[in-house]
């Protein structure tokens, strides 16, 4: 299936990585029995446009028909279709055929049931499933209001100089009123994750949330602490692209893993050397904690207060508020909520991807109003 992917880029095709991992997971689910199964396989994964299909054919009968003799292509069978479709995490893309299938339909609830189970109570498999889908999340970029000014059409702002300069080709004459608008930029986004004993069930499902939005953004525009008995920065760690290593370096830095909660000292220490510095100021921070704290709550409720004045907006993601009933009983979580301006729960796959495109709405100019989700 490798040399599969290397002939259709020769053909001009684009094919992914994540598209040839699909292929690969969709032949260990079939088998790959029949000629049938393969073709199907390598066709509903690495082929995504119906006038790259000649190409496929024509590398599929250079890579795999001069090597065994099959029978004729088939009909897809509508479970090599739901591979590709749980792969991309797009259950509207399952055909109608897929759906007359008992089999297929118990694997797309199974994948959809997936995405909404509490990764505290998950088994091993299910863990590591998980974990690959959340290696995959994009998560969104805020942005601010920058300073300088582009050219667009439309601008709110006359551009004199390039008008003048466009005027010099027709003798002087002002032909072409040349406009400017703003330009954005985008807003650093802040993770602090607690890896301390209380979540432990959680800590490393949200540790590769954390590098997916390294991943997805960029070293510089994302930023990333643990929290515990003490604050350690693991940014550097999570720049490499392989989420395993990123986590195994992480871990390495971190030396109160699984330990205790101090809360508000580290919170405290983040805004003093980190945040009032320039780090959270303007940026999107992130607390992600169940709120179980050792230490003092007026600790908390101080650096919360500090690092609400100086962040552009302040989420709390918070395990545990998936619960039915759950009420912020949790002292640092108590005093922390005053200071928070979205409160979001953390506990499963489909809120992350939630938490993921809500970040990408938090760039207004102007401070939203609290609010809490689900």
């Amino acid at each position: 299936m490798a040399a599969l992917a290397h002939a259709l880029r020769r053909h001009d095709v684009a094919v992914a990585v994540r598209s040839a991992v699909a292929c690969a997971e969709a032949v260990a689910a079939l088998g790959a029995a029949t000629r049938a199964d393969l073709y199907w396989a390598g066709r509903a994964t690495l082929v995504h446009r119906p006038e790259d299909i000649a190409a496929y054919d024509a590398a599929f009968a250079a890579v795999v028909d001069e090597a065994v003799t099959w029978s004729a292509p088939s009909r897809p069978s509508p479970t090599a279709l739901l591979v590709d479709a749980a792969a991309d995490g797009d259950d509207d893309a399952v055909p109608d055929q897929a759906h007359d299938d008992p089999a297929a339909v118990l694997r797309q609830s199974a994948h959809e049931a997936l995405r909404h189970a509490d990764l505290g109570t998950c088994s091993v498999e299910e863990r590591a499933e998980l974990h690959r889908a959340i290696a995959r999340l994009r998560v969104g970029v805020a942005t601010r209001r920058s300073r300088r000014r582009r050219p667009a059409r439309g601008g709110d702002e006359l551009d004199l100089g390039a008008t003048v300069t466009a005027a010099l080709a027709t003798g002087g004459e002002p032909l072409v009123l040349h406009r400017r608008a703003p330009s954005v930029r985008p807003r650093r986004l802040v993770l602090l994750v607690d890896v301390s004993g209380s979540m432990e069930p959680y800590a490393r499902a949200l540790l590769r949330f954390a590098h997916a939005a390294v991943a997805s953004r960029g070293a510089g525009r994302v930023e990333a602490f643990t929290l515990g008995t003490r604050l350690t920065r693991i940014t550097r760690a999570l720049t490499t692209r392989d989420p395993d290593l990123a986590l195994e370096r992480a871990a390495g830095e971190v030396a109160d893993w699984s330990g205790g909660t101090r809360l508000g000292d580290a919170l405290a220490l983040f805004v003093d050397r980190w945040g009032a510095r320039g780090l959270a100021r303007g940026a999107v921070v992130v607390v992600l904690s169940d709120g179980w704290d050792r230490g003092d709550p007026e600790a908390v409720a101080e650096a919360m207060a500090r690092l609400h004045r100086v962040a552009h907006h302040v989420v709390w993601v918070n395990p545990l508020k998936a619960a039915p009933g759950y009420e912020p009983l949790a002292r640092g979580m108590a005093a922390a909520l005053p200071h928070v301006d979205t409160f979001v729960t953390g506990h499963s796959l489909a809120s992350l991807e939630d938490l993921a495109a809500l970040l990408a709405t938090l760039g207004t100019a102007d401070r939203p109003a609290r609010r809490s989700a689900a």
